[in-house]
């Protein structure tokens, strides 16, 4: 049974975020010079964590932040990144362009909670979630191919690199239930992704992850906390272990972590 690690980041802040005005996918909104900072500051972070494979949503202020991020990287510096519309952030409709008071307003007129009203020729709450399951249902398919491509995957050498990588970095063996892995200690990871989106499209992947695939937490969250959105290079680490025609199995080693961000965007 392949594990492999899962980083999910939000992108970095844009003008717009600060103004709190709804990008969604219609409005491609660059980042502001705080957002570089705080991509630069992820990726310093984490620039001693080795990636197998790196994805983005396809919007710019997604591919802006992985950039960010990958030019600190020791180990990933020229890694190819994959651009995926499944990592889009929601369709807002209409709302798109306005401010979030005017979305909030929508919702109470409609009679509403604002994280789960729709706006005219937006996408439903639902319909995010299963770009998100279509999404995360390709990577483990992807991580079960590439295993079985090999005449006999064992997590030795590379695996444990991977896993001991992202051991210096997170919380990982606090939070992770080794099983019987035979490494006795290390993850035995046979592959380690990371993926760049945005807030909305991220709460709906783990409210998915929590109420789908029955994610466990570290003992310090909570639900709540799967719930909200995500801040800007907030950083959520989870083990899964995916097995041919099986649920997952999903162990959340850290959630919206911004630990990188301490004095990253006390300059003006």
């Amino acid at each position: 049974m392949p594990r492999f690690a899962l980083t999910v980041i939000r992108h970095g802040e844009t003008r717009l975020n600060k103004e709190k005005i709804i990008q969604g996918q219609g409005v491609d909104a660059p980042l502001s010079e705080t957002g570089f900072r705080q991509a630069a500051a992820a990726g310093q972070f984490l620039s001693n964590v080795q990636f197998t494979h790196a994805f983005s949503s396809d919007l710019t202020r997604t591919k802006q932040t992985i950039h960010g991020i990958l030019e600190k990287s020791r180990f990933c510096k020229d890694m190819a990144v994959k651009y995926d519309s499944r990592l889009r952030e929601r369709m807002y409709g209409v709302a798109e362009g306005r401010p979030l008071s005017e979305l909030r307003a929508m919702a109470r007129a409609a009679g509403e909670e604002c994280p789960m009203f729709t706006p005219p020729g937006g996408e439903t709450v639902e319909q995010v979630k299963m770009r998100g399951k279509d999404f995360f249902d390709f990577i483990c398919q992807l991580i079960l191919d590439k295993t079985g491509q090999r005449e006999s995957y064992s997590p030795g050498a590379p695996g444990h690199c991977l896993g001991s990588s992202l051991a210096e970095v997170f919380p990982v063996g606090k939070h992770v239930s080794l099983g019987s892995n035979p490494e006795g200690g290390a993850l035995g990871l046979a592959a380690s992704v990371l993926v760049v989106s945005h807030g909305a499209y991220m709460r709906s992947l783990f409210g998915y992850f929590l109420s789908d695939l029955r994610c466990s937490l570290p003992a310090t969250r909570d639900k709540f906390e799967l719930s909200s959105i995500t801040p800007n290079t907030g950083i959520s680490v989870f083990i899964i272990d995916c097995e041919e025609a099986c649920k997952p199995s999903i162990q959340c080693v850290c959630m919206n972590l911004q630990d990188h961000l301490n004095g990253a965007t006390d300059k003006h």
